[in-house]
């Protein structure tokens, strides 16, 4: 019997290169400790990444639970 198919979703595929940059942001704010969004994007010279992929990461990681956001506005790794 043939496996059904995948339940549809809202979120695009992830390619290879979002997973390194989730990746990134979870190892700098391991590294660096607790950071604003600025700060972290100034950590990880995110400015230089290409259009939109530093909101991107931090979206999916966030979304998937591997950096929350404190009450105070800041991130930290879960």
């Amino acid at each position: 019997m043939p496996m059904p198919p995948p339940k549809p979703s809202t979120e695009g595929p992830r390619d290879r290169q979002v997973f390194h940059e989730m990746g990134q942001i979870v190892r700098a704010l391991e590294a660096e400790g607790a950071q604003t969004r600025d700060q972290l994007e100034a950590t990880l010279g995110a400015r230089f990444w290409e259009n939109d992929r530093f909101d991107r990461a931090l979206a999916l990681t966030l979304a998937d639970g591997l950096v929350v956001r404190t009450s105070d506005g800041t991130l930290v790794v879960s």
